[in-house]
């Protein structure tokens, strides 16, 4: 399956990976009247569902934005009108930003692809947390490829890719410990490999919209 993807980068602006958040809210602000998907909220209040068509990130300290499919095109009628970034009552002038659009396959073969977290990852919520700490080192390293794959799988489902084939993931990984709403959660630094193409600065699991999960391939040709 063919998808679009825009990615949107800010080089001459440096942020903290912590300031992803403030972001979103600064762009989706700006821009609250063009589209729900710049901030996942309709008009009416209702929150919309779903895989992030446009995800907010911190990489290697440059603000970044990534839009798939309608998200893409958002981004691209978008561009010309980001004069500035307001993060925390400080005014950032835009001197550059630069622009790309990719056309690519999403597909799951035979072909093993190899991964690294560019920004934490957050496999857990409430209820699986509970269950991950109850678990050996070899049962927890189960759990995360099997959560890997799951959100992998919901990663194609958000962008309309049924497939048959079995994605499958192998995770070396460390815990690490991050704020997320100002509450403490367990999130995972490291790499993983799977048989399932993602494309550079896609974000996996909770909080993508927010730069968590964020992925690139390792060791392309």
């Amino acid at each position: 399956m063919q998808t679009t993807q825009t990615i949107v980068r800010f080089p001459d602006i440096e942020l903290l990976t912590r300031d992803a958040h403030k972001l979103r809210g600064f762009f989706g602000n700006m821009f609250k009247e063009h589209s729900p998907l710049l901030h996942n909220h309709y008009s009416d209040g209702k929150t919309r569902y779903g895989y992030p068509l446009v995800q907010y990130k911190v990489v290697d300290k440059t603000p970044t934005l990534v839009g798939f499919q309608e998200g893409a095109d958002l981004l691209v009628s978008l561009f010309l009108k980001i004069r500035e970034i307001n993060i925390n009552s400080k005014v950032y002038p835009v001197l550059s930003k630069n622009i790309k659009q990719n056309n690519l396959e999403l597909r799951v073969n035979d072909q093993l692809y190899n991964y690294q977290f560019k920004t934490l990852w957050m496999a857990l919520n409430q209820d699986n947390f509970r269950d991950y700490q109850q678990l050996d080192d070899n049962q927890k390293i189960s759990f995360l490829n099997h959560q890997l794959q799951n959100n992998i799988l919901s990663f194609y489902k958000g962008l309309s890719f049924r497939i048959s084939d079995r994605i499958m993931a192998i995770s070396k990984l460390n815990e690490k410990n991050t704020l997320f709403k100002d509450k403490s959660m367990l999130a995972f630094e490291g790499e993983f490999t799977s048989n399932a193409f993602i494309p550079d600065l896609a974000g996996i699991g909770k909080a993508v919209s927010r730069g968590f999960g964020t992925v690139i391939q390792n060791n392309k040709d």
